[in-house]
């Protein structure tokens, strides 16, 4: 789950915390890392640092934090993105420190320099740690864009002024690929292209999490004459926390889902999520017909401008035969391989890259264990020394005789439902102390064609709660029913929870507990 732990003279320091999503398995539940090893070993790291934004780097943050309590420092998109998770689950975010790419930090024995590089998504940096008289350069993930579309490319002159470095931490995942990855600017590029010769209506799927995606998507459906609107939360909560960095200011004026149906097909184009066939994702409810305010006709397209992640391919094959059903026209990355870039680096990159820094010594992570062979022959061959191919669990030693597996821990997974990473009790709004009051609320919803509404009056208790203005929140709660994206009642009080929790937590000195009650109702009708 991309933890990292790195200790010196019994200090230690966690880098990322991430978590995937296990669509094998009944209710599609989260894997995420587990604390047992590094707890029987009385490792308790004093810091977290996070190398960028990916679900797979951040994921799990939320859930570990509370065992820990210590600083979590990350760019400003990683830390936003990480802001809204905490609010969501009521946990404090003091713990939250914005660090600028470029910038240090010390913690206990070890010095952290941030160092900005591309990826497919901005502000991801390589970690440069240095402890006592070793420098360990921690790449993240990465790869050599000479034109990202969303910052700046990688500069040779920083990482060459680094060399050399003793050890390499360094992404496997595209090592047995020769050549050079595509970039950002060629994707954008190709979508123009394919655009223009689209028919009907066009839903264009990609991690949310590329920005630079998304805006190309949107830039090239602005060209080519298509409104854009965006469908699924994590796309609308990156795309706006992005927008609230700057990132995003020339990107073309979105479209409410709702008003597509007021556009002729060859004008409307929509950016959502759902490429790896998650059931719960926005394209899935499509393909199935289950959204509440868009539907897919014969004649429209659905391009899938995203790798499969294996272990996903038969997810996004039962998504795929659902479109077919429909006539739907499918691109994707086996018709048509240049609408999707990878974010990793393939041989040429890698060569250029430790041409740079001069690692002494290699520790290939990501990737399976092909991956990792495949990098280690390509590091010795420039004379890097690559013992090792670790896997989880495994404790390795840098010391003045190079890299040793000190010892290794199978590690079993750890498995928690989707709506279980919740508050721990005593640490909530106020980081130590317990939540303040209870707070019952009580309403009265029908379903309607656009969404949810309240019928009748809002009933709260609140029990030594601190002061709030009622009327905004009812106002506020009038609001999120009418967007909220839920099927049955108790897709809806899954959905409301977390909302309502870090509404309070925003505008309440101390966060109560919440029981929320929702009763379904008709809606009158009037002749």
């Amino acid at each position: 789950m991309n933890l990292g732990l790195y200790g010196h003279e019994n200090e230690w320091i966690a880098v990322d915390c991430g978590m995937m999503i296990r669509q094998d398995l009944p209710e599609t539940p989260l894997q995420v890392p587990s604390l047992e090893t590094p707890e029987s070993l009385g490792i308790q790291p004093a810091a977290v640092a996070i190398t960028h934004g990916h679900e797979d780097h951040i994921g799990a943050v939320a859930w570990l934090w509370p065992k820990w309590q210590c600083p979590v420092y990350a760019t400003p998109l990683a830390a936003g993105l990480l802001r809204a998770k905490f609010h969501e689950l009521g946990l404090s975010t003091e713990a939250i420190q914005v660090i600028e790419p470029g910038e240090a930090l010390e913690s206990g024995p070890f010095t952290l320099r941030y160092l900005p590089l591309t990826h497919s998504i901005p502000e991801s940096c390589a970690l440069l740690i240095a402890a006592g008289d070793y420098r360990v350069l921690h790449t993240g993930d990465w790869k050599l864009d000479p034109e990202p579309l969303i910052g700046a490319p990688m500069k040779g002159s920083l990482f060459r002024a680094l060399a050399p470095v003793d050890l390499v931490v360094g992404d496997s995942t595209n090592a047995p690929m020769p050549g050079h990855s595509r970039s950002e600017g060629e994707v954008a590029r190709a979508l123009e292209s394919r655009l223009a010769q689209c028919a009907g209506r066009v839903v264009v799927t990609c991690f949310a999490s590329n920005l630079a995606r998304v805006l190309a998507v949107a830039r090239a459906a602005e060209r080519c004459g298509r409104r854009v609107s965006l469908m699924g939360r994590a796309m609308e909560r990156m795309v706006a926390v992005a927008r609230g960095l700057g990132y995003l200011d020339d990107m073309p004026p979105l479209v409410p889902v709702s008003d597509l149906g007021y556009l002729p097909p060859e004008e409307v184009l929509v950016i959502a999520t759902g490429s790896q066939g998650e059931p719960r994702a926005a394209l899935s409810r499509l393909a199935n017909g289950r959204h509440h305010s868009f539907e897919l006709m014969a004649g429209d397209t659905v391009l899938f401008s995203a790798k499969a992640i294996p272990g996903n391919e038969r997810q996004i094959e039962r998504l795929k035969h659902a479109l077919g059903h429909l006539d739907i026209a499918i691109w994707d990355e086996f018709n048509h391989p240049e609408l999707h870039a990878s974010g990793h680096p393939a041989q040429d990159e890698l060569r250029t890259f430790y041409g740079w820094i001069k690692p002494r010594h290699l520790l290939p992570v990501h990737g399976e264990r092909r991956h990792q062979q495949a990098h280690q022959e390509l590091a010795e061959s420039m004379g890097i020394q690559a013992p090792l191919a670790p896997v989880n669990g495994d404790l390795i030693r840098l010391d003045g005789d190079g890299l040793s597996l000190e010892s290794r821990h199978p590690q079993r997974p750890c498995i928690v439902s989707q709506n279980a990473i919740t508050p721990l009790p005593g640490l909530t709004a106020e980081r130590g102390s317990s939540r303040h009051g209870i707070l019952h609320l009580a309403l009265s919803v029908a379903s309607t064609r656009s969404g949810w509404t309240r019928i009748g009056r809002l009933m709260m208790d609140a029990h030594r709660v601190s002061a709030m203005d009622e009327d905004s929140f009812t106002d506020w709660l009038d609001e999120r029913l009418e967007e909220v994206e839920a099927e049955t009642l108790a897709e809806l009080r899954t959905a409301l929870q977390p909302l309502i929790t870090s509404w309070l937590g925003q505008h309440l000195r101390q966060l109560p507990d919440v029981h929320l009650q929702l009763i379904a109702v008709e809606v009158p009708a009037y002749r």
